[in-house]
């Protein structure tokens, strides 16, 4: 057997489970959402096996007016949750990018415990942390108390159940994601360039743009890509601090498959957000590449 085919099987040994693995409990369920997408629900739940278009009709506007009405609410829900996911990345990385620089300075022992602060909430129940928030976002809760008692306001005011709530709570829920890419591109820098960028007479905005931007980018990217995927979906925090003020599409498409029990208009719904975020990829990739090539 020569060493080439040798390496090939070791390789295929190594790479068969795990991409069976993903073909099976990854793709297999994908598929068969997209399969029930294009089906009729069924009278009791569940799905009967007729070809419809109009799960998709419902959601984008091509719905068979006979039976199927086009409801732009759907659509509507849809890019609100685009907007709360996007302002939630931007809310983490104005959170994390001062806190990523202050901590990469710090002594190696300080540094490490911080990181673990940073990953601590992971080892909480995430239902504890959000009802925490409840306590405190609440009318008669912590934060309205201390507002009232500052004399900065002489009513409650409504911070649960709004859009507010829900983008503090899925940013605290998402820090860990932002930071820590950005922590290891901060971590790479090198401080011999921006002590000359300072040393030629760039001011610190300059530096920044210059020298500190570009170098940080990949981190900047791979944080927000990877807060923004789950953030879109997401239907826990939504449904805990958001109530039924604030529908995102992660609740609309649990309403679908357990409360509604339409699973091909779910499916639809579930495809909708897989093509969102496989855009998001492909454009994340492109721009990686190009970031190569220059």
């Amino acid at each position: 057997m020569s060493l080439a085919r040798r390496k090939f099987l070791q390789l295929l040994g190594l790479l068969g489970a795990p991409t069976v693995f993903l073909l099976v409990f990854f793709f297999g369920p994908l598929l068969i959402m997209l399969v029930y997408s294009f089906l009729t629900p069924g009278l009791y739940g569940g799905v009967d096996w007729i070809f419809s278009h109009l799960n998709y009709g419902r959601i984008l506007g091509w719905a068979d007016t006979r039976y199927e009405k086009f409801d732009p609410v759907y659509i509507a829900i849809f890019l609100r949750s685009l907007r709360l996911a996007a302002l939630t990345v931007l809310a983490s990385l104005l959170v994390c990018y001062p806190a990523a620089f202050w901590i990469s300075r710090m002594r190696p022992g300080l540094r490490d415990f911080a990181i673990f602060l940073v990953t601590l909430p992971f080892f909480v129940s995430l239902i504890v942390r959000l009802f925490a928030w409840v306590l405190i976002l609440r009318p008669t809760g912590f934060l309205n108390q201390g507002l009232m008692g500052l004399g900065l306001t002489d009513a409650p005011i409504e911070f649960l159940y709004t859009d507010f709530a829900v983008i503090l709570g899925m940013t605290y829920v998402f820090i860990p994601f932002m930071f820590l890419p950005l922590y290891g591109s901060i971590e790479k820098l090198d401080m011999a360039q921006i002590e000359a960028s300072s040393d030629l007479g760039a001011t610190r905005l300059q530096t920044f743009r210059k020298v500190i931007l570009p170098a940080t980018m990949p981190g900047i990217v791979g944080g927000s890509v990877i807060t923004f995927i789950p953030a879109l979906g997401n239907f826990i925090v939504p449904s805990v601090l958001g109530g039924a003020k604030v529908l995102m599409i992660g609740n609309l498409i649990e309403q679908q498959f357990l409360s509604a029990r339409n699973w091909p208009f779910g499916s639809a719904l579930a495809m909708l957000v897989m093509t969102a975020v496989l855009v998001l990829l492909i454009a994340q990739f492109r721009l990686a590449g190009r970031e190569e090539r220059s």
